[in-house]
C-alpha cells in the first residue's frame, strides 16, 4: 500500500489522451463561444470598416505585424513576422479562419484554385491566411489535410479579429495595392470565378 506520502499514479495513456482531447475540444467550444458573442454584440452595430466600405470608401487596412505559422508565396519562413504594411504594392486577400470552423474547411480548397491561379499567371496577388483563435497544431494539421499551398499567419492574441471587427470566422478581405481595404466578405469563399474578376478589376485599377 502507498504511504500518505506518495504521489498519486499517472493515469493510464489512454485516459491521457482522453483529457488532451477534451482539453482541446473546450478550447474549440470557447472560441466559437466568443465569436458569437462579438457576432450578437455588433448585430445592429456600426463598424469602422463596414461603414467605410458601404460609403464606397476604403478605409486602410490593419497595420498588424503577426508571425508567420505556413510559408510560401514570398512569405516566410515559418516563425518570422510579417507586417501587412510591407505587402503594399501587391493585391492581397486575407481569409480569417480556423481549423475548428466548418465553412472554412468549404472554402479552403476554393481559395487554394485562387492562389494557384494568380500563381500560375504570374500576377501580383497574394492569398493570406490568418489563422485565430486556434492551435497551432490543430491549424497545420488542417493545412496538411487539404493540401493547401498559400502562406498563412498565426493571430495567439486576437490581434487581426479586433483589427479586422470581424463578426465570425471566415471571413475575407481584398486589400488593394495602396493597403486600403476593398472587399469584405463574411463567410465562406464559395466561387473561384466570382472572386477572381473582382480582384482582377481592383488590380487593374491605377496606382
Amino acid at each position: 500500500m502507498p504511504s500518505e506520502s506518495s504521489p498519486p499514479p499517472e493515469p493510464p495513456p489512454r485516459d491521457r489522451r482522453r483529457v488532451a482531447g477534451a482539453v482541446a475540444g473546450a478550447v474549440a467550444v470557447t472560441a466559437v463561444i466568443a465569436l458569437l458573442a462579438v457576432g450578437l454584440l455588433n448585430k445592429g452595430v456600426g463598424t469602422s470598416i463596414r461603414d467605410a466600405l458601404e460609403a464606397g470608401e476604403r478605409p486602410p487596412a490593419p497595420a498588424l505585424t503577426l508571425p508567420v505559422l505556413v510559408a510560401g508565396d514570398g512569405i516566410g519562413p515559418v516563425g518570422e513576422r510579417v507586417a501587412l504594411d510591407d505587402l503594399r504594392g501587391r493585391t492581397v486577400i486575407v481569409n480569417i479562419w480556423a481549423s475548428w470552423c466548418g465553412p472554412c474547411e468549404q472554402e479552403a480548397p476554393v481559395l487554394d484554385e485562387i492562389a494557384r491561379h494568380y500563381r500560375e499567371r504570374g500576377d501580383d496577388v497574394l492569398v493570406l491566411g490568418v489563422d485565430v483563435r486556434d492551435l497551432s497544431e490543430d491549424a497545420l494539421a488542417f493545412w496538411d489535410e487539404y493540401e493547401l499551398s498559400y502562406p498563412t499567419l498565426r493571430d495567439r492574441s486576437d490581434e487581426a479579429a479586433g483589427a479586422f471587427e470581424i463578426a465570425g470566422v471566415p471571413e475575407t478581405y481584398v486589400i488593394d495595392p495602396r493597403g486600403r481595404i476593398a472587399y469584405r466578405q463574411i463567410g465562406e469563399v464559395r466561387s473561384v470565378d466570382d472572386m477572381v474578376r473582382l480582384v482582377d478589376e481592383i488590380a487593374a485599377e491605377p496606382a
